[in-house]
């Protein structure tokens, strides 16, 4: 893990990313640690007769992998999230590598606020898009 950027280190086009393939034992521990054991999760048969055709990912599982970039990447460490909006585009299943994106949009000064803009991939197809505000501290007392 890189230290984290400080305020003054942060510039409007930053971006870092993280990458990880869902496998179906992180389906497992997500629907264990969040409770959320819906089936189109975790029943394939059940999954089968949806408009997925089959078993998805859970939303906040790919989400989660934004949370990686900007807590250990960009702004990276001693960041605190303030809010985050996501929009879902496509599902994740079992076997797809997840790029999470954060790209530093707008940079707010006198609360030491960032704006970035955050998007997950698969191959090349945005499944989730989104923006959030970070809380980066500052060199300054």
């Amino acid at each position: 893990m890189q230290p984290g950027y400080r305020f003054e280190d942060l510039t409007v086009g930053m971006q870092a990313s993280y990458r990880k393939t869902i496998t179906e034992e992180d389906i497992l521990l997500f629907a264990q640690l969040s409770g959320d054991t819906n089936p189109l999760h975790m029943d394939k048969d059940y999954a089968r007769s949806t408009h997925f055709k089959g078993r998805i990912a859970h939303g906040l599982l790919t989400a989660s992998l934004i949370s990686t970039v900007l807590g250990t990447k960009l702004p990276g460490e001693g960041c605190i999230y303030v809010s985050q909006n996501l929009k879902f585009k496509e599902p994740v299943r079992i076997g797809h590598t997840i790029e999470a994106k954060a790209t530093v949009k707008e940079l707010n000064a006198e609360r030491n606020f960032v704006t970035l803009t955050t998007n997950c991939t698969v191959s090349g197809t945005l499944v989730l898009e989104g923006e959030c505000v970070m809380y980066v501290p500052s060199r300054k007392p």
